[in-house]
């Protein structure tokens, strides 16, 4: 068994990525059993800028996570460059807990991003009504969460309702063909939970 412990900055990330990792479980490694534990919750700015709590809340990760297990860093790229901020965080944290697998992935720009890149798989969930004349480029687009209220017209969407939801069924594949922060997500999955060969 593998633990995952994962770092998040928002409360539907809390509910939402459990759920999706959980899936990319079942998709990428069926024959691996990885326990996802409920994710430590951080505000991003005190957890970037301030040097003690990144290391209590990175400490307490490695304390969750085992010897044998994994740590995911997952924030929204929001502005940021993914690749540098999310190197400069990886070293940040291996200085930290070296005796620990860590892995930096930033969503971007948005967690909601993924959903836009699956968007046609959610048609009907929750009032998602999909526009294929409406397609962005999931990671160029500066509001993802405005691009999805946008299309659930009898409603708002709501972060810790409608993220889980939405986790548990985009079409995995689809968000991989077109988000490359979604194949970050999934090439450390599978780099952190390759099976030992014989």
């Amino acid at each position: 068994m593998i633990n995952v412990t994962a770092i998040v900055e928002g409360d539907g990330e809390v509910i939402a990525l459990p759920i999706l990792l959980r899936r990319l479980n079942e998709w990428l490694t069926p024959e691996v059993y990885v326990d996802v534990g409920y994710p430590i919750r951080v505000r991003r700015d005190r957890f970037l800028n301030k040097d003690d709590e990144f290391r209590r809340h990175l400490s307490l990760a490695a304390n969750k996570c085992g010897d044998e297990g994994w740590i995911l860093i997952l924030f929204d790229a929001d502005d940021d460059c993914p690749a540098e901020l999310g190197q400069e965080i990886l070293r940040r944290a291996q200085s930290i807990a070296p005796h620990r697998k860590i892995s930096v992935v930033l969503a971007n720009r948005e967690y909601e991003a993924w959903f836009i890149a699956a968007a046609e798989s959610l048609q009907g969930n929750r009032g998602f009504n999909y526009d294929p004349a409406k397609t962005v480029d999931p990671e160029r687009l500066r509001d993802a969460k405005g691009w999805i209220n946008a299309c659930m017209p009898n409603r708002s969407y709501g972060e810790t309702t409608d993220q889980p939801a939405f986790s548990a069924q985009i079409d995995l594949q689809l968000a991989f063909e077109r988000s490359r922060s979604f194949r970050k997500l999934c090439s450390e999955w599978n780099k952190r939970l390759q099976v030992p060969s014989d």
